[in-house]
C-alpha cells in the first residue's frame, strides 16, 4: 500500500517536502512505524529518527495507537512530541 504521510514540527526537516511517501506492506501503525524507522535509519538525521519512537499517528479524525489499523486511503500524520510554556 503506499502512504502519504504528512510530517510536522520537528520531523520536517526529514524530508525536504515536509511529507513522505511510503510504499509499505502494513496492516497496522506498529508496523507502518516499523516500516518508517527502516526508511528512516539510512535517510533522516539521527535526531529525527529518535523522535519516530515517540511521535504520534493521526488520521483526518483521530489520533491512531500502534495496534490500530491503517487508514485505508494511507493518508496520515506524524506528530512529533511537542512542549510549550
Amino acid at each position: 500500500m503506499r502512504f502519504d504521510i504528512q510530517l510536522f514540527g520537528a520531523l520536517r526537516e526529514a524530508e525536504p517536502s515536509g511529507r513522505l511517501v511510503l510504499d509499505a506492506d502494513a496492516a497496522d501503525i506498529a508496523t507502518l512505524r516499523a516500516a518508517i524507522a527502516a526508511h528512516a535509519e539510512s535517510a533522516w538525521p539521527v535526531a529525527a529518527r529518535a523522535l519516530l519512537a515517540r511521535s504520534a499517528f493521526a488520521s483526518e479524525h483521530s489520533i491512531l495507537r500502534d495496534a490500530e489499523p491503517v487508514p485505508g486511503d494511507g493518508r496520515l500524520a506524524l506528530l512529533p512530541p511537542v512542549s510549550g510554556g
